[in-house]
């Protein structure tokens, strides 16, 4: 299984460099179902994965001048104390099979998103007209960075899917930089729920560090293919994975929800 578990990070790398972001959502059922990680540690784990795989996707852009670092600021800086106080407080208080269920509906989300997906191949240039330095926006894109922040440390997940459409929407970012900007937000917010589960949680270093480095590679694996595959089809075939996926877990762990 550990075999297995190992060519599935590969896998996840690829899919990520293929779609530009949300294969890392594959790694809590990976390392929880395939790796027979515990859910926290399976979660913790992902965390790592996810911060660094989005990490080794930022250079690229920030050579691009695709980062804009006020924004990620503006927006990482409560998302990534959200995420330590997700990981560190607030998952204290569920248990195991609450997080899965929760993950299943952020794997439905996350499905949703990519069905509904209309600007994955256009990349807009034009600024909005409105200022995004208002107090309003500033405030709105705070709170929505902290409320990304404690998902991504409950679930183990990055949340680019959310980052990106609030990014375009609430800081008039341009869709290449907004996905530039995602992935140091995303890498901030990760790292800072890992660390929350520093010391709560046994990690398994070895396998935990060959799985991150597998799943690096194959996403510069993925970049190279993904001139080569048809992007919607590639984001709708994936996308029904997800909802597979997410109903699946979600059923193995309804035992959390009182009226099922």
């Amino acid at each position: 299984m550990t075999v297995i578990g190992l060519l599935l990070a590969a896998l996840i790398g690829i899919a990520l460099g293929l779609l530009g972001g949300g294969g890392a959502i594959l790694a809590v059922p990976i390392f929880n179902y395939v790796l027979g990680f515990g859910v926290k540690e399976a979660i913790a784990s992902s965390l790592a994965v996810v911060g660094v795989t989005s990490l080794s996707g930022v250079t690229s852009h920030w050579r691009e001048g695709n980062v804009k670092l006020r924004i990620a600021l503006t927006f990482g800086l409560p998302a990534a104390a959200g995420a330590f106080l997700g990981a560190k407080v607030l998952a204290s208080f569920l248990s195991g099979a609450a997080q899965l269920a929760l993950f299943a509906v952020m794997m439905l989300v996350s499905a949703f998103f990519m069905f509904r997906d209309n600007n994955s191949g256009k990349d807009e240039e034009k600024e909005s007209e409105s200022d995004s330095g208002t107090r309003k926006t500033f405030v709105l894109l705070v709170a929505v960075g902290a409320g990304v922040g404690i998902l991504t440390g409950l679930v183990g997940v990055g949340g680019g899917f959310l980052i990106v459409p609030v990014l375009v929407l609430l800081g008039s970012v341009p869709m290449k930089q907004a996905v530039g900007t995602s992935l140091l937000v995303i890498a901030a917010n990760s790292f800072s729920g890992f660390l929350g589960y520093l010391g709560d949680v046994q990690f398994r270093w070895g396998l935990l560090a060959l799985f991150t480095a597998l799943a690096v590679v194959g996403s510069f694996a993925g970049g190279y293919l993904k001139r080569f595959v048809p992007q919607r089809s590639l984001r709708k075939s994936f996308a029904v994975s997800l909802v597979v996926m997410g109903i699946f877990i979600f059923y193995e762990n309804r035992q959390v929800i009182p009226f099922l």
